[in-house]
């Protein structure tokens, strides 16, 4: 048995390989057809052999921290409920499923979304600390509408409540564990770096946010899983001084498995949110399709605003380019000093390289389970191929194409024809056809 191959626990839950299914927008909403697309989008992945599926972000908060349009809040316990057909559909195909939650704090849709913050003039940003003077300038500069409520003290501590309920939500649903959204510029980053925290309270210590967040979920949700996304903002602009080494994210990570965080999922990443996280080609098919322009518009507010959207796009495409499993040396790092799983994804496209990364080929591991998020919108049975051939890779080839007309609402699909051809003559072929014993 390889390592991909092999089980894993974590808290106490024990996943049947390490082959993972990374969080992605899935686009499901809150509407009353909420759990049967979660399920269309989610089960495949189970079905084809994932020992894990991450569902989404869902934020914490039934009103206000959504990234993007048409995210699954966990914060209404009776819609939660409705949610257990996830975890239901998951656990009959043998696998395990994980609910990230999120609330985006000055990334939200009330501070960029033009359309959005329209209709929802009552709802507040919420900021960690008086946004940084980028952001400052952006407003000026009318790319944002800076309205934040900075938080008082207690104000933390009742989102720190919010975090516990709807940690709560998921386990009285049946998830297997919660997945806290700690990077990709959402308010848990913020609370962690020095670019947007500035607090003079307990909580200008980030990683005290983290600490109360575990206490919390644990006094709502007993033993639930919890792990953790944590940043190194090692991709931020020369100009930003005060940021996240990767000296400072190991640090966070062992501080935090003390506390008792059941795994980490270490990032490098930018203090903004831009092409670091999803690195590789400029996107010039989902900027230029006509199906997302008027979208684009309701977006930025305006057509000139989107265009000059497009054109930063562009110029990160260049600096952020892809790379290989980018985010490997610091797992490595944190995994050499933690005593509980490290999870690493990002450019993660091969079997090859997996198994080179858990250790496979006689070297020292990186992690201890690889998970891949983009190529699922390209293959959503992706594992049936991974598992079964040791020289299989994902068709996808990081263009992005699938994620800029999430702002839209759009969903992320993969919408490159040499990709879907490519998936359409390995259907063909059967590659996808791998199903597990107690599935269909």
């Amino acid at each position: 048995m390889s390592e991909l191959e092999a089980p894993l626990e974590i808290g106490g839950v024990e996943l049947p390989n390490r082959l993972y299914r990374a969080p992605l927008l899935e686009c499901a909403g809150d509407g009353p057809d909420a759990p049967e697309t979660l399920v269309d989008e989610l089960e495949p992945a189970a079905a084809a052999g994932a020992g894990l599926v991450c569902q989404g972000a869902s934020p914490v908060r039934e009103a206000g921290g959504r990234v993007a349009p048409a995210m699954t809040p966990l914060a209404d316990p009776e819609f939660a409920a409705r949610l257990s057909a996830v975890p239901d559909a998951i656990h009959d195909r043998g696998g395990r499923v994980f609910a990230q939650l999120d609330h985006g704090g000055l990334r939200s849709m009330e501070t960029w979304h033009v359309g959005y913050r329209r209709a929802n003039p009552d709802l507040n940003q919420l900021a960690v600390s008086r946004p940084p003077w980028p952001l400052r300038a952006a407003d000026r500069l009318g790319f944002l509408e800076l309205d934040p409520r900075v938080l008082s003290t207690d104000e933390v501590y009742d989102l720190v409540a919010d975090f516990g309920r709807a940690a709560a939500n998921a386990a009285d649903a049946g998830y297997d564990g919660v997945h806290l959204a700690g990077a990709n510029m959402g308010i848990l980053q913020q609370f962690l770096s020095p670019f947007y925290n500035r607090r003079d309270d307990e909580f200008g210590d980030g990683a005290r946010f983290f600490e109360v967040v575990y206490d919390e979920i644990r006094a709502r949700a007993g033993d639930l899983p919890v792990m953790a996304k944590v940043p190194a903002e090692t991709e931020a602009p020369p100009f930003v001084r005060r940021h996240l080494t990767a000296d400072d994210a190991v640090a966070i990570c062992e501080r935090l498995d003390r506390v008792g965080y059941d795994a980490f999922v270490p990032v490098r990443v930018s203090t903004f949110w831009d092409m670091s996280i999803v690195r590789g080609r400029f996107p010039e098919r989902a900027w230029r399709d006509p199906d997302f322009r008027e979208g684009y518009v309701a977006a930025f507010g305006s057509r000139w605003k989107a265009a000059l959207v497009a054109a930063a796009n562009r110029i990160e495409g260049a600096f952020y380019g892809f790379e290989p499993a980018w985010n490997a040396d610091l797992a490595r790092r944190v995994r050499e000093r933690v005593s509980v799983p490290v999870l690493l994804e990002g450019g993660i496209r091969s079997r090859e390289q997996m198994d080179r990364l858990l250790g496979d080929d006689g070297g020292p591991p990186a992690c201890d389970a690889v998970g891949m998020g983009r190529p699922f919108y390209a293959e959503p049975r992706l594992p049936a191929r991974i598992l079964d051939a040791e020289r299989a890779a994902a068709v996808c080839e990081n263009c992005n194409n699938c994620t800029v007309p999430q702002v839209t609402g759009a969903n992320g699909v993969c919408r490159t024809p040499e990709v879907l051809a490519e998936r359409g003559e390995l259907a063909r072929d059967g590659a996808y056809d791998r199903a597990r014993e107690n599935g269909d």
